[in-house]
């Protein structure tokens, strides 16, 4: 009886172990984690403007070279280098005496020569009354008459001749053609000028108020933006002009990466492709009033291509690349992390523009890409990313 009742006591014990070991199995439970809270970017839609930059060279809208058109010593320099000169200002000037004499020369011939004429005219007023009375013969007339004729023309010879030594003495001094910049002089007092090996050109003003910037376009190029700027003109052929405007204009990047603030617009395009290079020539111009800009700078020349319409845009963060595919986490409408293929068109700034594998609701992963995997749940918190780049 005391056995019985000592089992029925040990049973009761253990059926109240076993509770009580389940209920502090049950109390010390990990507690369920919460989802991950993940920064996320929604996908940016919006038309993108796309450009291509070719490598250009700046020159002034003129550049003309100052030349010794005679041939003598440089007797003085009336300029400073790298400075403004204006139109007409002494810049030069060549030994004068070797070519005022020739004009004094000149002179004196031509003096001979009026003097022939004046004694060549007496002669024939003499004749023609005598030969009215045929007093003399009319051969004798007309030998005073070719005569005559024979010293007008030598004396518009002398004249001639006296004007260009005249020119040659005017050569001698060396004046600005325009108002601009002149560069470092290649002669210097003393040196003798205007004949080979010895310089020609003596200079170069420039004027650079408005400058002319020269690049290539490959020929693949070039084909395309003609057929995309004849497609964007036949849509728009009500407003062809102004959207005609818009597309011409043209941006400089200077070689310190800074965005020139003026704007310019093609001048001209070559008349053909060049063969060697397989390339065509643009001349575009830009304003240069704050003289920013000189003749022999090297700067990009911005050129928009074409636009995308409605084109997908994310931040180049969130784009994963392995063996040449790009991939991003993408969250779905259960919060869970989806790995999704996408094809990439080209940067914009920091940011991709994307060709397929995105929709326009689409919410990305921005921030902590090794924390996340396929088919975890996360909390998304939606990201207002800022751009570091400005895109036009």
């Amino acid at each position: 009886m005391i056995i019985i009742k000592t089992r029925h006591y040990l049973s009761h014990f253990f059926i109240i172990f076993i509770l009580l070991l389940l209920t502090s199995c049950r109390d010390n439970a990990p507690a369920k984690v919460p989802p991950m809270e993940i920064p996320v970017v929604e996908v940016i839609q919006k038309d993108v403007p796309l450009f291509n930059e070719y490598v250009g060279q700046v020159y002034g809208e003129k550049d003309i070279p100052i030349r010794a058109r005679v041939e003598g010593f440089l007797e003085g320099i009336h300029f400073n280098e790298g400075l403004k000169v204006t139109k007409g200002q002494l810049l030069y000037t060549i030994d004068p005496l070797p070519f005022e004499a020739k004009v004094n020369s000149q002179k004196s011939k031509l003096a001979e020569a009026e003097t022939m004429l004046v004694k060549a005219k007496s002669d024939l007023d003499r004749y023609k009354p005598l030969a009215e009375v045929n007093a003399i013969s009319q051969s004798d007339l007309d030998a005073k008459q070719a005569e005559y004729d024979a010293n007008i023309s030598a004396v518009n010879a002398a004249r001639a001749n006296l004007r260009s030594t005249e020119i040659e003495l005017g050569y001698t001094r060396i004046s600005s053609p325009i108002n601009g910049i002149i560069g470092k002089t290649l002669a210097r007092e003393g040196d003798f000028v205007g004949r080979e090996p010895n310089p020609v050109i003596l200079n170069v003003v420039s004027k650079t108020d408005i400058v002319r910037v020269t690049f290539f376009l490959t020929e693949s190029d070039y084909l395309f933006i003609s057929r995309e700027y004849a497609k964007e003109l036949k849509e728009g052929s009500t407003k062809g002009r102004l959207k005609e405007e818009k597309k011409v204009s043209l941006e400089l990047i200077l070689s310190d990466g800074k965005t020139y603030k003026h704007k310019g617009r093609v001048d001209f395009i070559d008349r053909g492709i060049d063969a060697s290079t397989g390339s065509i020539l643009v001349q575009a111009s830009f304003p240069n009033p704050d003289f920013l800009l000189r003749p022999g700078l090297y700067a990009k020349v911005k050129v928009k291509i074409r636009t995308i319409e409605g084109g997908l845009l994310i931040p180049q963060r969130c784009v994963m690349e392995l063996q040449g595919q790009h991939s991003v986490y993408v969250v779905n409408s259960e919060n869970k992390v989806e790995s999704r293929q996408i094809k990439t068109r080209s940067r914009i700034g920091d940011m991709w523009l994307i060709k397929e594998g995105l929709n326009p609701d689409d919410k990305v992963v921005l921030e902590g890409l090794q924390k996340v995997s396929e088919g975890m749940e996360i909390k998304s918190v939606i990201t207002d990313f800022e751009s570091k780049t400005t895109q036009q």
